[in-house]
């Protein structure tokens, strides 16, 4: 395999209750899985391709849960990146020279049945850890905005973290609220508002997460 990594940080916005049900390896609340990811890399390479400063997107939708697949796929590749970049990149986002179920990237190929045309774009994201909001955006094909949790009694921003000591995606995630619109993907996300979105370090090899000792 072609050894590669990517450490940066990612927004991800999907259609369930803030907690959202995957994380503990439960169905999803209507019974379907959609999502927009969007992350930045700030130190990656593929081979001897740097990835350093790029972004890249998904956008996912399945029709039941992510196991039972029949999934639908449209990845985004920053419209800044090389031709060489542009290959590692989307190589990794299809989950190749990656062992098996290691990453998010592979477990979302292999559930996925169609892959629509891979788009370039301007992406950007935008975070403040102190209050809790950020946003993502890619070209004119999706945003995501995300923001805390309300408690539900005082309407004060709630703050909550998933751990995954053997997860695919991170180590840790912080949870919030988001809202996610795609009119420019062939992927058309409908009723995602207010629902789960999570924000987390993003440390990935085709080996798997990189966690702290």
């Amino acid at each position: 395999m072609t050894d590669w990594a990517i450490h940066g940080f990612e927004i991800v916005n999907c259609n369930c209750l803030p907690g959202c049900p995957c994380q503990f390896s439960q169905l999803p609340n209507d019974g379907t899985c959609r999502a927009m990811l969007t992350f930045r890399i700030d130190e990656g390479h593929y081979g001897s391709t740097k990835l350093d400063g790029l972004y890249g997107a998904a956008i996912f939708s399945w029709p039941g849960p992510i196991h039972e697949g029949n999934g639908q796929r449209q990845i985004v590749i920053d419209e800044r990146a090389t031709p060489e970049q542009r290959a590692g990149l989307e190589a990794i986002m299809r989950g190749e020279d990656t062992d098996e179920f290691a990453t998010m990237f592979f477990v979302f190929n292999a559930m996925t049945a169609t892959s629509h045309d891979t788009l370039s774009a301007a992406i950007s994201l935008e975070w403040d850890a102190a209050t809790g909001t950020g946003s993502a955006t890619v070209g004119n094909i999706g945003q995501t905005k995300v923001e805390p949790i309300p408690n539900i009694v005082s309407g004060a921003p709630h703050f909550a973290s998933i751990a995954l000591p053997a997860g695919f995606e991170y180590a840790e995630a912080h949870v919030a609220q988001g809202s996610t619109k795609t009119p420019g993907s062939a992927i058309q996300l409908q009723g995602i508002d207010g629902t789960h979105a999570h924000t987390s370090e993003l440390h990935l090899t085709g080996r798997g997460v990189v966690r702290a000792a």
